[in-house]
C-alpha cells in the first residue's frame, strides 16, 4: 500500500456499518501524518449546484446536484473538477484532477460547463469525510475499505449510485480472495 493514499478511492467493505458510508466511494484528496480528507463520489443529493450557490451570485441552471462529501464540515462546499487552466490550480488530487480553491473557481467551473466546454467536468460537495492522525490506518487494518487508484472515470461518472459496484467489482478482479485456486472445485 502506497504511504499516501491521495488520489486513490477507498471503497466501503461490506461490513462497514456507518451509516455514513454504507456502500460509498471516497476520494481521498490529503493524507499525511496529521490525518486524511476524502469526498464521497456517490451520494447525490436532491439540491442543485445552482441553488446551492445563489446565496453568493446568481448562476445558471445547469442541473448538475451537489453530492454529500461526507459528514465532516457539512456547510463548506468543495469542488473537484479536471479545469487545468484555472490560476488556483496548486492541489491536483491525481493526473488532470483538482482540488478548487474557493467560490470564484465555483464560478468559473459552473459557468463554463453552462457555456457548453467540453470536455470540462466537475463535482460539487457539502462536507467532506475526515480522519485524525492514524485513524483511517486503523480502520484500513479492521478491512473497512478497499483501495484502489482513482482514475478519472470513476470520479465523474455517468451514473453515480452504481460506482460502488463498478469499482468493487474492478477491485475483486486485482485482489482475488484466494490466488492460485481454481473456478472449477473438480481440479483440486
Amino acid at each position: 500500500m502506497p504511504r499516501s493514499l491521495r488520489g486513490h478511492l477507498l471503497i466501503a467493505g461490506r461490513r462497514l456499518r456507518d451509516t455514513n458510508f454504507f456502500r460509498s466511494v471516497v476520494l481521498m484528496v490529503e493524507h499525511n501524518a496529521e490525518g486524511a480528507m476524502g469526498v464521497v463520489l456517490n451520494q447525490p443529493t436532491e439540491i442543485t449546484v445552482s441553488s446551492a450557490l445563489e446565496s453568493v451570485t446568481e448562476m445558471p441552471e445547469t442541473g448538475e446536484l451537489v453530492y454529500l462529501g461526507g459528514p465532516v464540515e457539512r456547510q463548506a462546499l468543495f469542488i473537484v473538477h479536471n479545469a487545468a487552466d484555472l490560476q488556483s490550480n496548486n492541489n491536483e488530487i491525481l493526473d488532470g484532477v483538482y482540488l478548487g480553491a474557493g467560490p470564484d473557481d465555483f464560478e468559473t467551473i459552473v459557468r463554463r460547463v453552462a457555456m457548453g466546454e467540453a470536455p470540462l467536468r466537475y463535482r460539487m460537495f457539502f462536507g467532506c469525510a475526515g480522519w485524525g492522525p492514524r485513524q483511517l490506518e486503523g480502520e484500513l487494518k479492521r478491512n473497512d475499505w478497499m483501495v484502489l487508484p482513482a482514475r478519472s472515470e470513476h470520479i465523474f461518472p455517468d451514473d453515480p449510485y452504481t460506482l460502488w459496484d463498478h469499482v468493487a467489482a474492478e477491485y475483486q478482479k486485482l485482489h482475488p480472495p484466494v490466488k492460485g485456486i481454481p473456478t472449477d472445485p473438480r481440479w483440486n
